[in-house]
């Protein structure tokens, strides 16, 4: 996976430090890694576009399915999404929860490319259409870690 820094989008920056800002890094389960955000902005997922807000990205309790991650409000009442992930490798796990953001443009909200739970070294890479893939592998890139 290419990390590209993220050109000179002062707006890009801000959305990336207001996330870490509000990013309690929640762990209810090593299993199911269950991880609480907040996007300021709205954020596209695998086809899904999520507005600002808070949500629970969860792993199912079947470790066979966990190429599969669950959108939820905070309280789990309403799912958002349902989303197929390949595994993801980095050499070196952070401390905190790990998004890696593909900056889109003007027009489009930024679109989440992976998610590595604290302290994994296997990741989620969310899988898009094959044209928005390759359009994501072109755009900025940048990894934000909260608690490191």
């Amino acid at each position: 996976m290419k990390r590209k820094a993220v050109g000179n989008s002062f707006v890009a920056l801000a959305f990336l430090l207001a996330f870490l800002a509000a990013l309690p890094a929640a762990r209810a389960s090593e299993m199911n890694q269950e991880t609480k955000v907040t996007f300021s902005q709205s954020v596209q997922i695998s086809g899904h576009i999520l507005p600002a807000g808070t949500y629970l990205f969860v792993l199912p309790d079947d470790i066979t399915k966990h190429d599969i991650v669950s959108i939820f409000s905070p309280d789990h009442k309403k799912v958002y999404a349902t989303v197929l992930t390949a595994y993801v490798h980095r050499s070196q796990p952070t401390g905190g929860t790990a998004f890696t953001f593909a900056e889109r443009g003007s027009a489009l909200p930024e679109a989440i490319v992976t998610w590595f739970y604290p302290g994994h070294t296997v990741g989620h890479e969310f899988l898009y259409t094959e044209q928005v893939q390759k359009e994501l592998a072109t755009d900025p890139q940048t990894t934000i870690a909260a608690g490191d």
